[in-house]
């Protein structure tokens, strides 16, 4: 263990004692800084986007103390501590690579890895293609690998035709559906837009950020052109400034 993980450690240790630890860090349990957890680790995604590697280093810090932070919380359960975490983990991607840390020959693909994933999930006692499936995973990413887990069974469209045709027919449902039934319509409408993104071979959280960062750019460009004005100009005319700003990229 290198000095500055046993530094670290030592730190949360502090933060957690009883009698002498912070009033913040002794009140918190599992639930509570999962929210913090997951912030983290957005964040060491949009560092990675931005290419700022400085506070890349930074955000994957915050992130190492969020595992410690579980680790040390499970250490005063009795549950496990984060050596047993990192046993864990060792363990698995050794399992996961037996070209690489066992006999076996060849490369990893990606049927490789599901396969092996597969097969841990069955010995854990899976009885179901959509076993661990995280529900707490966003809402689009989920909808993605349950689609994905569904069409390793075969269970999938062919060709991008019936995905395509599955959207027109959700979003014509959206539009006739009573009131108490839009959520469900609009969630049908969504999870078939997924299905023919991925039918493209394109990730649909790709997708959508790329098409989150275009109109955020657009509109700020919108913004820009009306010097302060843009909240007073008609729809028309915000219209038509969308449409000056589309032909300039």
């Amino acid at each position: 263990m290198t000095e500055q993980l046993s530094r670290l450690l030592h730190i949360m240790a502090t933060l957690r004692d009883p009698d002498a630890g912070c009033e913040w860090d002794l009140a918190q349990n599992f639930a509570s800084i999962v929210p913090y957890t997951i912030e983290e680790a957005y964040e060491v995604a949009d560092a990675i986007e931005r290419n700022a590697m400085d506070d890349l280093r930074d955000e994957l810090g915050d992130l190492l103390l969020q595992v410690v932070f579980h680790a040390r919380m499970a250490e005063e359960l009795d549950l496990f501590g984060f050596d047993d975490v990192a046993r864990s983990i060792s363990d698995k991607m050794e399992a996961r690579h037996p070209h690489i840390f066992g006999n076996e020959g060849g490369q990893m693909g990606e049927l490789r890895w599901e396969t092996l994933k597969e097969a841990e999930r069955t010995e854990k006692g899976a009885t179901s293609a959509m076993d661990g499936v995280a529900k707490a995973l966003p809402a689009l990413l989920r909808a993605e690998k349950l689609q994905k887990r569904a069409a390793r069974t075969g269970f999938d469209w062919p060709d991008t035709d019936g995905p395509a045709a599955k959207v027109a027919e959700e979003a014509k449902e959206l539009a006739e559906a009573a009131d108490d039934k839009k959520l469900e319509e609009a969630g049908d409408l969504l999870f078939a837009a997924v299905n023919l993104v991925r039918a493209y071979g394109i990730a649909p959280e790709d997708a959508l950020r790329e098409a989150n960062l275009k109109f955020e750019r657009r509109f700020r460009a919108m913004e820009d052109r009306a010097a302060g004005t843009f909240n007073d100009l008609s729809l028309d005319e915000q219209e038509q400034l969308w449409q000056d700003v589309k032909k300039t990229e």
